[in-house]
């Protein structure tokens, strides 16, 4: 996977990738570090964990993440986080309202840019505060 042509490309080439694009890479990122997370935490049938890894990873839970961690984004994130949250959409998912789904695609877009950019650490740190959001909403209420 890492010898395909879009991982090599420069920077400055990744960060003008549609954002749509960019989010169709990042919701596969985290969806896959949630289910990580969960397999790691507890036994439970696939069925189980797939309903929570839906607290995880639907729009709402990702937009409340979105408004959490825009202060801290640098200047790269932010160009590519107002440019996915400003992204015309032409579906919105039944169950999400449009403001949480813009906000859920800036994130994602972020990122799918960290990932395509190799930029592990940042990445790694995103995701871990992510959730921890979510988990701190869970344990809160």
């Amino acid at each position: 996977m890492r010898g395909d042509s879009l991982l090599n490309e420069n920077t400055d080439e990744i960060r003008l990738l549609q954002p749509a694009v960019l989010a169709f890479i990042g919701d596969a990122v985290f969806n896959l570090f949630v289910r990580e997370r969960l397999v790691r935490k507890k036994r439970a049938s696939s069925h189980q964990l797939h309903i929570d890894a839906t607290r995880y990873v639907k729009a709402a839970s990702q937009s409340r993440i979105a408004r959490e961690i825009q202060k801290d984004l640098n200047e790269d994130e932010a160009f590519i986080f107002r440019r996915g949250r400003n992204a015309k959409s032409t579906t919105v998912p039944k169950n999400a309202n449009l403001q949480d789904y813009h906000y859920a695609t800036a994130l994602e877009a972020v990122m799918g840019y960290l990932y395509l950019t190799h930029q592990k650490e940042r990445l790694d740190g995103f995701l871990e505060r992510a959730a921890s959001i979510i988990e701190r909403d869970e344990t809160e209420n």
